[in-house]
C-alpha cells in the first residue's frame, strides 16, 4: 500500500469505502493499534466495507478479523473522503478512501494477532509520535483523542 498525495489526485481513482474503530483502554489514554503484515506500518484496526454489510458492521468485522476482539461501535466520530489523497495497493488499483471512523469499545474476545497483523497493543499519543502510522490513520488518530462531541466532516 503506498500513498499517493496530490491536487485532486483521486479524480482518477476508484472509490472504496471503508471503517476503522478506535479502541480506548479503560483510562482513555491509550488507543488499539495494529501492525500490518502487507506494510509493516501501523494502524487502526480497519478495512473495506463489504457489499450487503452497514459501516458499523464493517467496523465491528475488521476489528474481529484483525485482533480477535469482539467489540460494539459507541458512536461516530467522522467521515474522511480527502480527494487530494489516493491510496494505491500492490496489484496497481488506485482508491480515493472514503472513511467512516468508529469509536467501539471491547465487549469480548481476547487480543491476539492474524494473517494481517504482526502485533497489537494499546498506545498513548506520545507513543504513537515515535511509530511509522499510515498517513491516513494519523488524522483519525488525532481525532478520536480530542473526544468532540460533533461528527467530523472532512
Amino acid at each position: 500500500m503506498k500513498i499517493l498525495k496530490g491536487n485532486r489526485i483521486a479524480r482518477n481513482a476508484k472509490l472504496r469505502a471503508g471503517a476503522s474503530a478506535s479502541i480506548f483502554n479503560e483510562t482513555r489514554d491509550k488507543i488499539l493499534l495494529t501492525k500490518r503484515t502487507d506494510n509493516g506500518r501501523w494502524c487502526l484496526p480497519s478495512g473495506a466495507i463489504d457489499p450487503g454489510e452497514s459501516v458499523s458492521e464493517a467496523c465491528v468485522r475488521e476489528v474481529d478479523e484483525e485482533t480477535g476482539l469482539k467489540v460494539e461501535v459507541v458512536r461516530l466520530i467522522g467521515v474522511y473522503s480527502d480527494p487530494n489523497l489516493a491510496v494505491q495497493y500492490a496489484d496497481g488499483n488506485l482508491y480515493q478512501i472514503l472513511a467512516f471512523s468508529f469509536e467501539a469499545k471491547v465487549i469480548g474476545g481476547t487480543l491476539g494477532l492474524s494473517n494481517e497483523t504482526t502485533d497489537a497493543g494499546y498506545y498513548s499519543l506520545a507513543e504513537i509520535a515515535k511509530m511509522d502510522i499510515i498517513e491516513i490513520h494519523q488524522e483519525r488518530i488525532r481525532d478520536a483523542f480530542a473526544n468532540n462531541t460533533q461528527v467530523i466532516v472532512k
